[in-house]
Parts: structure tokens; C-alpha cells; sequence
């Protein structure tokens, strides 16, 4: 490989629970952004309590999803991205390259604007709010760039840790200092209900396509083999893990989703919504209110872009040693983290993106979510192409029924969220000039 470090991987001692748990609250947490926050807070404040149901319905598409990646992954010992290569045609890696460089480039614009918006809610240097989010944007990005570049995987996980907990005690007690009602809640949870489904369908769909992250799914693969698991074994700890980060997840949308409930807010220019939210919960519960909620958003922003600098370059050289015909057992014994692939498209991800980090967070935010929304029914299509094949995966690992009528529903639902949304962006609606009520307060 023309290296002069080892790039061999060590093997992984059993570790602490949180490392055995690591790769699914791991994977949860990437996909949490400031979209999906901002998204479930406003949906609450629009719509209530009643569509809570979807948020839970969202990340079970999610976790039906990279179970089917890890069920792959354990039963051939190759990634999904392989898998698409050896099984699909080679035209398929050509297609997704295609789609991937964008799409890096638009995630890693929303992160960089999210974590500077983020950073100037909390301290703004004395400056114009579009002057302080830029610099705290950049910042964030490049202490990113060193944190993944000098750790690897473990560092990387040391960090996460702390950003998730920061983020989820933070919005948790939020949510539950604000004295929601939980009659209500249990009904939104249990019922299924779209008040007025007109005015709120589009609601219910930014929540159950917003839970959980889209491209980075793929990452998961590369982090259970950081975790060494293979067989049976491998797929049942895969499922405990992803239980546990997708119930995290979706407690998580679920308290975003209640604090949004007691507030007025509007859809509008997103940069402000988050600092809407915390003004207004200083309101309700005082300055502690408003810094929980803070920082709160700043651990799910910053935990999303550790998260998405460090696993999107797996794919990038995934990709390459594909391309020169390294074979699946030779890979798996690889410290991808330390390839020229892996540090090159890290770089550039945490730089190029800053060219777009002035614009404002809600247009790169429906970019990122136009084409999120168009690899979804891609990976589930796939899924049920390669997991039904008991000459592929053999009869142990095959899809069972309920999973294929999972698959076929998660398909079908985000084939339709992306053509709504490629629908919107060509026939735009009349725009909404306020992004919070100025003199709104909170409901009682």
C-alpha cells in the first residue's frame, strides 16, 4: 500500500459496556443533527403531542435498515459497498461515487453551519451573529480534523461519548422540566393520529425520515469490524447495540418533540430557530432552561460532525481499495484510519465544505435532506436484492417476512418523501418570512 506505518488493526479487548454498545449509539448519534432537532422541535410546536407515533416509526425504518447491512456483513464478511460491487455489477460503485461526492459536500457544508450556529448561540465574540457563526463553524471543523486524525477509532469514541451524554441528559431533563403532559404524550406515542393532515403531513414525514442519518448507515459496517464481530454472534450483538441506539434516538426526537409542544415557533430562517428555542425556554424555566437547551444542541451537532468526519472516509477508501483489487480478508485486517484514501478525504471533507459555511443553515439543510432522501429506498432496494439470496447470505442470515414487508415499506415511504421533496424544490411554495413569533409565549 506504499505506507510506512502499520495500518494492521489490533485486536479489540471485550471493553467496557459502552464499547460493546459503541457501533449502534454510535451510528444513532451521527444521525442526529441540528435538521432533526430543529425539524422535531417545530413539528411539536406546530402539530403537539399527536405525532409522536412517527418519531418511534422512524427509527425502527432506520434500525430495519443497518440490521439488514450487519446481517450482510456477518453472514459474507464483506461490506455492503462490496457487496453492491461483487453481486450488483461494478457499475454500481460508479453510481454511488456519483452520488457520494455531493453528497459529502452538502453534509459536511450543513454540519460546519450547524456547529457555528451552534457555537454563536452560546457566545458570539461581540459580533454579528453571521460573523461569530463562521468562526465557530470553521473551529469546530478543524478541532474535528485533529481529533480524528490523531486517535483513530478510539479517541473517536472517547470524545463521542462525552458529546452524547452532554446532548441527551441535556435535552432529557429539558423535556422533563418543562412538565409535559404525559397522558397526551402516551396517546401520541400509542395512537397513531395526523391532526389536520393537509397542513401537518409534511410534519410526519420530516420526523420519520429525519431519525437516524441516511449515507451514514454505511458507516456501521466498518465500525463493527473495528469491533471484530462475524456469524451469528456478531448479527445478535449488532441487534442489542442498534436496540439500544435507536431507543436512544428515538427518546431523543421524542423530548424534542415535547419541549417544541409547550413553545410557539414557526418554520423560517433556521439559524435563529435554535436560539427561538432557547429564548423561549428561558421564559418558561428561567436561564437554566435556556443553557440545558444550548448546550444540549451544541452535543448533537458536534457529536454528528465527529461523527460523520470520522466514518465517511471508511467509504472513500473502501471505495479505492476496491478499485485495486484488494480482496475482503485483506481489508478486514486494515486500520483504515491510517490509509492516504481514508486521511485525503478526511481533509477535504473538514475543508471544502467551509466555502459554503456563510450561507444560511436551512438551504444547505434541504440540499442534504433531497439527497438523503434519494439513497434511502437505494439501500433498502438493495437490501432485499442481496439478503433474500440464500446462495448469498445462506439460509440462516436470509430476510424473514416481517423484514421484507419492513424493507418494502421503508422503500416505498422515502421514494415518496423524495419525490415530494425534488417536487418542492421545483415548484416552491409561497415563502415564510418569520422564523419566530417575536412576541410569542409559551403555552401554558
Amino acid at each position: 500500500m506504499g505506507q510506512s506505518v502499520d495500518i494492521s488493526i489490533a485486536p479489540r479487548s471485550r471493553g467496557s459496556l459502552f464499547h460493546r454498545l459503541a457501533p449502534g449509539i454510535l451510528i444513532a448519534a451521527t444521525g442526529v443533527g441540528a435538521g432533526d432537532l430543529i425539524t422535531a422541535s417545530i413539528a411539536g410546536s406546530k402539530v403537539g403531542l399527536a405525532i409522536l407515533w412517527a418519531v418511534a416509526v422512524g427509527a425502527v425504518l432506520k434500525w430495519v435498515l443497518n440490521e439488514g447491512l450487519a446481517r450482510w456483513q456477518m453472514a459474507t464478511g464483506t461490506t455492503l459497498l462490496e457487496g453492491w460491487v461483487d453481486r450488483l455489477g461494478t457499475w454500481i460503485q460508479w453510481l454511488f461515487l456519483i452520488y457520494f461526492l455531493p453528497w459529502a459536500l452538502a453534509t459536511g457544508a450543513a454540519l460546519i453551519t450547524a456547529c457555528g450556529v451552534a457555537g454563536a448561540a452560546i457566545w458570539d465574540f461581540g459580533l454579528p451573529f453571521a460573523q461569530a457563526k463562521v468562526i465557530w463553524g470553521i473551529a469546530h471543523s478543524l478541532v474535528g480534523l485533529v481529533l480524528v486524525w490523531i486517535g483513530g477509532f478510539r479517541l473517536f469514541e472517547k470524545v463521542m461519548s462525552v458529546c452524547i451524554a452532554v446532548m441527551f441528559v441535556a435535552v432529557m431533563v429539558t423535556a422533563v422540566a418543562i412538565k409535559p403532559d404525559w397522558g397526551a404524550m402516551l396517546r401520541g406515542l400509542f395512537v397513531p393520529a395526523i391532526p389536520n393532515p393537509n397542513a401537518n403531513l409534511p410534519w410526519v414525514l420530516g420526523l420519520l425520515g429525519g431519525v437516524g442519518g441516511s449515507v451514514t448507515l454505511l458507516s456501521y459496517g466498518y465500525w463493527i469490524r473495528e469491533e471484530r464481530r462475524s456469524g451469528a454472534e456478531g448479527v445478535a450483538t449488532c441487534r442489542v447495540d442498534l436496540s439500544v441506539g435507536y431507543v436512544m434516538t428515538a427518546l431523543f426526537g421524542i423530548a424534542m418533540v415535547a419541549i417544541g409542544s409547550r413553545l410557539v415557533l414557526e418554520k423560517g430562517a433556521s439559524d435563529r430557530v435554535a436560539l427561538a428555542l432557547a429564548g423561549q425556554l428561558a421564559g418558561f424555566m428561567g436561564p437554566a432552561g435556556k443553557w440545558a437547551f444550548l448546550i444540549g444542541f451544541w452535543g448533537a451537532v458536534f457529536s454528528s460532525l465527529l461523527g460523520v468526519w470520522q466514518s465517511v472516509p471508511y467509504l472513500f477508501a473502501d471505495f479505492m481499495l476496491i478499485r485495486k483489487g484488494v480482496g475482503s480478508a485483506d481489508r478486514a485486517e486494515l486500520d483504515y484510519t491510517k490509509l492516504r484514501a481514508y486521511r485525503a478525504f478526511l481533509v477535504a471533507l473538514a475543508l471544502v465544505p467551509m466555502l459554503l459555511v456563510g450561507r444560511e443553515l436551512g438551504k444547505i439543510q434541504l440540499v442534504y435532506a433531497v439527497m438523503a432522501a434519494l439513497f434511502m429506498p437505494l439501500l433498502a432496494l438493495t437490501l432485499l436484492l442481496l439478503n433474500n439470496r440464500t446462495d448469498w447470505v445462506g439460509k440462516r442470515f436470509r430476510s424473514g417476512y416481517l423484514v421484507n414487508i419492513l424493507l418494502v415499506a421503508t422503500l416505498a415511504f422515502f421514494a415518496w418523501v423524495f419525490v415530494r421533496q425534488v417536487k418542492e424544490k421545483l415548484l416552491p411554495s409561497k415563502p415564510v418570512a418569520a422564523a419566530v413569533q417575536p412576541n410569542a409565549t409559551p403555552r401554558n
